[in-house]
């Protein structure tokens, strides 16, 4: 357990709520840094070959314009993809938009993956609890991916007992991040977190 506890601590979250084009948005964002090349950490992104063996199975076109599916979760359109430094997709609708951007941190590469939603569909920041801790599997996976672990099944893992515990944890932090950037009350982020335990912890909610 203490493993996947560093790696969640090696993370940095950040909620916030901003308007830039007119549409409050509430923004979830993870930064983690990565022990690998900008071009070898884009492959893992964007090779469905590499994807499948840390993420998901992901069929479709992965060029701008493209539709594609990740296999037990969403769908989407690839709208901007500029190698090896951004990437800008649609995540399960049309204002749901992820973008993945790279760049060069002491030898190694520094990660931001940003996933931004109007406000109304969220209702505050406290929406942020509803990805953050699907994206921070995400981030852990892609670090054991890059060091050369081998998972057989990494969405499986998300819902061993392990990975509900690191859930949990991670649940804990987003909601930390809510109440710094101010984006939420505290019972928007009470309700908040019960939903997302329900969601990613679904054995420790129940006690099973």
């Amino acid at each position: 357990m203490r493993n996947v506890l560093d790696e969640l601590a090696a993370a940095e979250r950040v909620v916030s709520r901003r308007e830039p084009d007119g549409t409050e948005l509430v923004s979830a964002l993870v930064r983690r840094s990565y022990d690998a090349a900008v071009p070898d950490v884009w492959s893992a992104l964007t090779d469905p070959e590499r994807l499948a063996r840390w993420f998901a199975p992901v069929t479709g076109d992965l060029r701008p314009g493209g539709a594609f599916a990740v296999e037990g979760n969403a769908e989407g359109e690839v709208q901007g993809c500029e190698p090896p430094r951004r990437l800008t997709v649609t995540w399960g609708g049309p204002v749901s938009i992820v973008e993945v951007r790279l760049s060069e941190r002491g030898g190694g590469t520094l990660l931001e993956l940003e996933h931004t939603v109007p406000v109304e569909f969220v209702g505050s920041g406290a929406g942020a609890l509803y990805v953050g801790p699907g994206w921070d599997v995400a981030v852990l996976g892609l670090a054991g991916f890059l060091r050369g672990d081998v998972v057989d099944d990494p969405a499986a893992w998300e819902n061993t007992l392990a990975g509900q515990q690191a859930a949990a944890r991670s649940i804990d932090a987003w909601a930390e991040a809510v109440r710094a950037g101010g984006t939420a009350t505290e019972e928007e982020v009470d309700a908040g977190i019960a939903a997302a335990r329900a969601q990613f912890t679904p054995d420790l909610v129940s006690g099973a």
